[in-house]
C-alpha cells in the first residue's frame, strides 16, 4: 500500500520504519538529517503534505500539537489539497478532542475517512512496535486500517467515534502524569529520610505500589538518566489539553492541575526538553534535596 507519513521525529521515525520494513511504500514529508535513513530504506521524500496526500491511499500524521495538525491538514499545500474521495487520514498525534472532531468533519467533506489514533508507549514502544493505540472513528474505517496499526503497535482498541481516541489519550496522560508525581514524591521522601531510593524502589516493585512507571521512570530518577523518552514540554501540552477539556465539561481535576504546576516549574528552569520523569527535579528544588545527593 502507498502510505503517507508526516512527522518523522522521535516517535514518527521508528513507526515509519516499521511500515517500510513491512513492505509498504512510504511517502515522507519533513525528512531531516535524523530521518534520512528512511529514504535510504526505500521511503520517498515529498516536498509538501499535499504531495504526500496526492500519492498515498492512507495518510498518517504524527506531529506535536493541535496547531501543527491543523497546519499539516489545512495549511498551504496541506493534506486536504491533495485528497481525493476514498482516502483515509489517520492522526496519531496527541491533540484536542474538540479540534479532532472539527478536523474530521472537514476531511469528510472531501469524501475521505478520518481516524484519530494517538499512541502511548514512548520512544521505546515506537522502536519495539509495541505501542498502545487508542482509536476513534467508524468501525469500518478502523477495520480497514487495523493491519497498518498492527505493524506499529500491540494493544490496539477502537474506543468510540471520532475524538474518542484523543479522549482516551488524555485520560492516559492524566494517569501517567499523576503516577510520575507519586513516584517522585515517594522516592524523594525515602531519600530525605535517609534510605537509598534505588533500594526502596526495588522493594516497592514487589508490592501494591508496583507499576511500569515505578519500574522505568523510578529507575530514571535514581539513575539520573533524563534523556527523552517523552519530553516534559509535550506532556505539559497534553495536561493542558486535559484541563481545557475539563473546563468545557464543567468538571474538576485538582490533582491534574497540581502536577501541571510541577511541569511548568520544570519548564521555567530549562528542563522542558528532558524526559517527563525529570518532574522530580521540581520537587527536589522545592525541598532543596536531590535524591541520592
Amino acid at each position: 500500500m502507498d502510505i503517507g507519513f508526516i512527522g518523522l521525529g522521535v516517535m514518527g521515525q521508528p513507526m515509519a520504519g516499521h511500515l517500510i520494513a513491512a513492505g509498504h511504500q512510504l511517502h515522507l514529508h519533513r525528512v531531516k538529517d535524523r530521518s534520512r535513513p528512511l529514504v535510504e530504506q526505500g521511503g520517498l521524500a515529498a516536498d509538501s503534505a499535499r504531495a504526500v496526500a496526492d500519492a498515498a491511499e492512507v495518510i498518517i500524521v504524527m506531529v506535536p500539537d493541535t496547531p501543527d495538525v491543523e497546519d499539516v491538514l489545512f495549511g498551504p499545500d496541506g493534506v486536504a489539497e491533495g485528497l481525493s474521495p476514498g482516502k483515509t487520514v489517520i492522526d496519531m498525534s496527541s491533540i484536542s478532542p474538540v479540534a479532532t472532531r472539527d478536523f474530521a468533519a472537514r476531511i469528510a467533506e472531501a469524501g475521505c475517512a478520518y481516524v484519530d489514533a494517538p499512541v502511548s508507549g514512548g520512544e521505546a514502544g515506537a522502536k519495539a512496535a509495541s505501542l498502545s493505540i487508542m482509536a476513534g472513528g467508524a468501525q469500518a474505517d478502523f477495520d480497514r486500517i487495523l493491519p497498518i496499526l498492527e505493524i506499529m503497535g500491540q494493544n490496539i482498541n477502537l474506543v468510540g467515534e471520532v475524538g474518542a481516541g484523543q479522549t482516551a489519550k488524555i485520560a492516559n496522560q492524566i494517569i501517567v502524569a499523576l503516577t510520575i508525581g507519586a513516584v517522585a514524591e515517594g522516592l524523594l521522601f525515602a531519600s530525605k529520610a535517609g534510605a537509598d531510593p534505588a533500594k526502596v524502589r526495588s522493594a516497592l516493585m514487589g508490592g501494591l505500589a508496583s507499576s511500569r512507571i515505578l519500574e522505568l521512570h523510578g529507575a530514571r530518577m535514581t539513575d539520573r538518566t533524563f534523556d527523552p523518552g517523552f519530553r516534559i514540554a509535550l506532556h505539559r501540552k497534553d495536561v493542558n489539553n486535559a484541563l481545557e477539556a475539563a473546563r468545557s465539561l464543567n468538571i474538576t481535576l485538582p490533582a491534574t492541575a497540581q502536577v501541571q504546576e510541577l511541569f511548568k516549574a520544570c519548564t521555567a528552569h530549562g528542563f522542558g526538553d528532558l524526559d517527563h520523569s525529570a518532574l522530580i527535579r521540581a520537587l527536589e528544588m522545592m525541598s532543596d534535596h536531590e535524591i541520592g545527593g
